[in-house]
């Protein structure tokens, strides 16, 4: 016998035992799609930096100069967005569907908002940021471009983002999932036609005359913007118009809300602030990176990238283990809360550490996807074996991570990244790199992720973070 979420919820809300299976079922359920939709997003990425990185190093090296700053303003963004789903996954888990829609609404307003500001902004400083990260001039046009046409695409990246979200901790991890899928499809389309100039092809065995605007990297960056753009406006819509309990023709509110307001400053800000813990600290990697050459600078961008096959299910699970606590926290079931949590965990390392190994075995093979320069597919494929190894304890911080948040204790992850990235990994970095270059970069971060791990299996076993409600 199946069951959905919002089934189970309703079990626990009547303080039900829950068999394993259900539960089991359930995780698998949320966390397969999720799973799925980070091996898309993962594929966009791929496609973006394999299209780019055959035009050349100094291409690819202007998307990684500032990759960080992107993984900033996102992250920020994100963090913010993200508190709403977790407010509606304990709305729901509540069952108080009126106040759940009514985050809803209001997400709607601060979306538009903020993400007409966060796109003037990065639109203002992409002109000077390449050069602030100590980029070569000679890259320094496109990364301004690149940075520039994402920038306008912020209000979708948050639309689609937030939405997922809370498809997500409504139960629906599949549509978001293959919402994702068309944004890959699309993206490919268009990078296709922007990226490269007009050129013959063969195509079985027929010269074909294929049509393209020569854009180059910021080809790459349009094409990414109109893709998340599409998929964007199409998952408001699919939230705007189905059925369930987030239907916003259902009656509600358009006011703004104290509660909300006290729940984004009690969850949101603190997200908000541990991504641009990670992020930031990224920017300072990136700096330090710079100074090492073209090739490690290509090197570590495409490395970053090869690497995210590694921990895309962690994250997929990470999204399932946010939703799953959130509504057994609005159930007021802390024992539910925990047997989601370690089950999430576990999954994460258990998953990590067999993509750890593939990636370890096969990091020459995903280097070469991207570029065909042999230093730089050389020095990407040494770094990503010394990565390979912290692999389990990084799903550990990342599923872990999920469940604190959706339980409402944000602050403490907020703690426990500054800590582990600022305290270990720059001080290691900053140490290392003058004398082993990108290599010892890397290490730092190996040896970093290894303790964020322990650090955040140390704060699941206390179980403090059960005591940190977001509902106000």
């Amino acid at each position: 016998m199946s069951i959905s979420l919002e089934q189970l919820s309703a079990q626990m809300r009547r303080g039900e035992q829950v068999p394993l299976r259900h539960t089991m079922q359930v995780v698998l359920t949320l966390s397969i799609p999720s799973i799925l939709q980070q091996i898309v997003v993962t594929a966009v990425e791929y496609i973006d930096a394999a299209m780019v990185g055959h035009i050349g190093a100094s291409a690819t090296a202007s998307i990684g100069i500032v990759s960080s700053s992107t993984w900033l303003m996102h992250g920020m963004l994100a963090g913010l967005y993200m508190s709403f789903a977790i407010q509606v996954a304990q709305y729901l888990g509540a069952d108080r569907q009126n106040d759940a829609r009514g985050v809803l609404r209001q997400s709607m307003i601060f979306n538009l908002v903020v993400g007409l500001a966060a796109a003037a902004f990065g639109i203002g400083i992409s002109r000077f940021l390449p050069g602030w990260l100590g980029a070569d001039p000679s890259l320094q046009a496109d990364a301004s471009a690149y940075f520039a046409i994402w920038s306008a695409s912020l209000p979708f990246l948050m639309i689609m983002g937030t939405y997922s979200s809370m498809l997500r901790s409504s139960g629906d991890a599949l549509t978001p999932g293959l919402i994702s899928v068309l944004t890959c499809v699309l993206d490919v389309i268009f990078n296709f036609c922007l990226i490269n100039p007009t050129r013959e092809m063969v195509v079985f065995g027929r010269t074909m005359t294929v049509w393209g605007l020569g854009w180059g990297v910021p080809g790459a960056a349009l094409g990414t913007a109109l893709a998340t753009a599409i998929s964007g406006v199409l998952t408001l819509a699919i939230l705007l118009l189905r059925d369930g309990p987030l239907c916003i023709r259902k009656p509600g509110s358009w006011h703004i809300t104290k509660a909300c307001l006290q729940n984004l400053w009690k969850v949101g800000a603190p997200l908000a602030a541990e991504r641009a813990v990670l992020s930031s600290a990224q920017v300072l990697l990136i700096r330090i990176v710079s100074g090492l050459g073209t090739t490690a600078i290509a090197a570590n961008s495409l490395g970053v990238s090869a690497e995210s096959l590694c921990y895309m299910a962690g994250y997929g699970i990470q999204d399932a283990s946010l939703a799953l606590v959130g509504q057994a926290v609005g159930a007021n079931r802390r024992d539910m809360a925990k047997n989601f949590a370690w089950l999430c965990t576990g999954m994460g390392i258990g998953i990590m550490a067999l993509t750890g190994v593939g990636m370890y075995i096969f990091a020459p093979n995903l280097m070469g996807i991207f570029t065909a320069d042999a230093a730089v597919i050389a020095l990407g494929a040494q770094v990503l074996r010394i990565e390979a190894l912290a692999e389990p304890m990084f799903g550990a911080s990342i599923v872990a991570s999920g469940a604190m948040q959706g339980a409402g204790d944000s602050t403490g992850c907020f703690v426990l990244n500054l800590v582990s990235m600022w305290g270990i990994r720059l001080t290691l970095a900053s140490l290392l790199a003058p004398h082993f270059g990108l290599v010892g970069v890397w290490m730092a971060m190996s040896f970093e992720l290894t303790m964020r791990g322990v650090l955040f299996l140390v704060r699941l076993v206390r179980g403090r973070w059960l005591d940190k409600g977001a509902l106000a």
